[in-house]
């Protein structure tokens, strides 16, 4: 790894930083326990998710020769069962049940494509490979039909399991970079990201096969847009400011966000979010934070709660005189998504957030994170940035 730069002795910064992970240490030591209303899924490997799967073969086997009226259970993925755990900042997927026949010719089609995920799955773990959904789709055209439905069926398989996807083999298309302090092994290939130019390591969405190595990185930096990763990889950020930049071009896939997760536990450093001052860009952040709806029985493994949103703040706007024609006007669907995010558990209970979005709300105005480029084209990576970091003013 390169030596710290002697430009990152900023004295208030570090203490800043030191006092955060030492926050962080001790809310994580308070916080591993789930709530007993919620169900507990592993992260599997090969071994122990074959065997999960024989195991819930012979369940409906028996099940076969006991009353000849087969069914699967899984739990139920509905908005009325998910849950926010406030005690980890977390979306959970609740205790209810729900059951899935084979009785009837309407649930011939729904079961018969989940037995075919749960086959190609089996395959996949056997033969130690990995496929993408849009594999999973072509390998049964004419049966699933629709995209949609094999993607439904995967999650499906996934939380019958009580698995998260990433053990079943069944893995995203790549998207997403990282560069920066960080050392990484993938298989036997030793990939050190500092020497990678402004392109960065793709992140591989087979995350079972990297292992972290080595980083003398002080913090992680997310950024929504590769626009902003380009300008922070171009200045080569990383030399003077130790960091690891990882951007996911929107909002984070699951390996990005698995990805992130393990930087964050296995480095214990300081996580930032850099997204545009808009409802999208703060809903991004959230996906960061406390996981997604949709993937709610994930959560505790994508979800990185000790995350702080650096900016684009609201508040940002006036403070760093971004000029009227950086600034765009909220359209009726921003005021509604900053609306619904206002009406958030976990937006509500962290004042300063909600503080944020309701004084968008009031001035009816959003911005990217390219209109500090009003300022200059070094203003992001030379003023604004190392201020906010230096001084701590993040949510």
């Amino acid at each position: 790894m390169a030596s710290k730069s002697e430009n990152w002795d900023l004295k208030a910064t570090k203490q800043l930083f030191q006092e955060y992970l030492n926050r962080n240490l001790k809310e994580q030591k308070n916080k591993k326990i789930l709530p007993v209303e919620t169900v507990e899924i592993d992260d599997l490997n090969k071994t122990q998710a074959l065997k999960r799967i024989r195991e819930f073969i012979d369940s409906i086997i028996e099940k076969i020769y006991k009353d000849g009226r087969p069914s699967i259970f899984l739990p139920s993925r509905t908005t009325g069962n998910i849950i926010w755990d406030e005690e980890n900042d977390l979306l959970l997927l609740g205790k209810q049940i729900m059951e899935k026949q084979f009785h009837s010719l309407a649930s011939v089609a729904d079961i018969t494509r989940v037995m075919k995920v749960l086959e190609k799955v089996n395959e996949l773990l056997l033969k130690d490979l990995h496929a993408t959904k849009r594999e999973i789709f072509y390998s049964a055209v004419t049966l699933f039909g629709d995209q949609k439905n094999s993607d439904k069926c995967i999650e499906d398989v996934a939380s019958m399991l009580y698995t998260t996807r990433n053990s079943t083999h069944i893995v995203a298309s790549a998207k997403g970079s990282c560069v920066g302090r960080l050392r990484i092994r993938d298989r036997n290939d030793i990939i050190d990201l500092e020497g990678l130019g402004g392109g960065g390591w793709t992140i591989s969405p087979m995350l079972d096969n990297v292992e972290i190595i080595e980083s003398d990185a002080e913090f992680i930096l997310v950024i929504e847009k590769d626009a902003a990763m380009m300008r922070l990889a171009e200045a080569r950020f990383w030399r003077k400011y130790p960091c690891i930049l990882l951007t996911a071009q929107g909002v984070g896939n699951v390996a990005v966000r698995m990805f992130l997760k393990r930087l964050s536990k296995e480095l214990n450093l300081p996580v930032f979010s850099l997204v545009d001052s808009d409802p999208y860009g703060h809903y991004i952040h959230s996906i960061y934070l406390r996981g997604s709806k949709r993937l709610s029985y994930e959560s505790p493994f994508l979800a990185t709660p000790n995350i702080k949103l650096l900016g684009v703040l609201t508040r940002d706007l006036d403070k760093y005189k971004i000029p009227n024609s950086a600034r765009i006007p909220m359209n009726k669907q921003d005021i509604k998504r900053t609306t619904d995010l206002l009406n958030e558990d976990f937006v509500k209970k962290n004042k300063e957030w909600e503080q944020d979005l309701k004084l968008a709300v009031k001035l009816k105005i959003k911005a990217e994170i390219q209109a500090f480029s009003s300022h200059g084209f070094e203003f992001l990576t030379d003023r604004y940035l190392p201020e906010k970091l230096t001084t701590g003013d993040w949510i």
